[in-house]
């Protein structure tokens, strides 16, 4: 039987984090496969863990020091997953992220089509429309839409996806140097580099809710001292240092040095963008 482990890190986001794992155990599994879960609890006050443990035992939950945040908590739910078995396949998944009932099934007759030697990255779409993609893959810096077929991609979203075991014994895991995003986007980049190829899922797998507002720091109606804490919050989607170590390292200094440029003309002149 194929093992699977199953990645989340959760903090305080107790009924979409039972919902998410209500759905992905409902999924019907092929039956050559087998699932095993790991859930960082990164500090939650709301009983999360606790409600987990109760309704969904066969969890693993893991202790954070409540500073982690998504990729170091995806890091380490990963670490500690890697270190209990050597299992053939890991699958990222959110919190916030409610997969269809053959979703599983679907993400691993993708990666079947590829030998399993490629990451394969699922659609989601919102709940109140089922035709818009929130969440997937880029081409050419821009979101694609599914297509009845497999897509060769540039740029991954960490929702929902499907790490085979060989791809991660030659890339290894998330890199912690990032607290909360961008892994994910260096990661599927990282997979390319190393001659591996991501793809996306056929159809939508799941749903997940896409945050329609630009961070704090990019709105004039913030105050500057707000926008410059914002901007270099983990939660801030661009913090200048890890952008820069992310954009050197996949595209080269020029764009890294330009961007940490325009980032703060954007915090100094957000009026110039909006």
């Amino acid at each position: 039987m194929k093992s699977i482990a199953v990645l989340l890190t959760v903090f305080n986001r107790k009924e979409k984090t039972l919902k998410a794992l209500q759905k992905l155990f409902a999924n019907e599994i092929p039956p050559k496969y087998g699932v095993e879960v790991f859930m960082v609890d990164d500090g939650c006050t709301d009983g999360t863990p606790e409600a987990v443990a109760d309704r969904f035992p066969q969890v693993h939950i893991v202790e954070g020091n409540g500073q982690l945040f998504w990729n170091r908590g995806m890091h380490l739910a990963w670490e500690t997953a890697a270190q209990t078995k050597d299992y053939d396949f890991y699958l990222w998944l959110n919190d916030d992220t409610f997969l269809y009932t053959d979703a599983l099934a679907h993400v691993l007759e993708c990666s079947e089509e590829m030998g399993h030697k490629a990451l394969v990255s699922g659609f989601l779409c919102s709940e109140r429309d089922a035709n818009k993609t929130t969440y997937g893959s880029w081409v050419n810096d821009k979101m694609i839409d599914p297509i009845g077929t497999i897509q060769k991609v540039d740029i991954i979203n960490g929702n929902v996806v499907l790490v085979p075991k060989v791809i991660y014994k030659e890339v290894g895991q998330l890199d912690p140097v990032f607290p909360h995003a961008i892994g994910d986007f260096d990661y599927g980049l990282r997979v390319q580099k190393k001659g591996y190829t991501c793809y996306t899922t056929k159809k939508y797998v799941g749903t997940c809710e896409n945050n329609p507002k630009l961070p704090k720091w990019c709105y004039a109606s913030t105050p500057f001292k707000e926008r410059l804490k914002a901007l270099y919050s983990p939660l801030g989607y661009a913090h200048p240092k890890y952008f820069f170590i992310y954009e050197k390292r996949n595209f080269g200094w020029p764009r890294a040095v330009k961007h940490f440029v325009t980032i703060h003309l954007r915090v100094l002149f957000p009026q110039l963008w909006t």
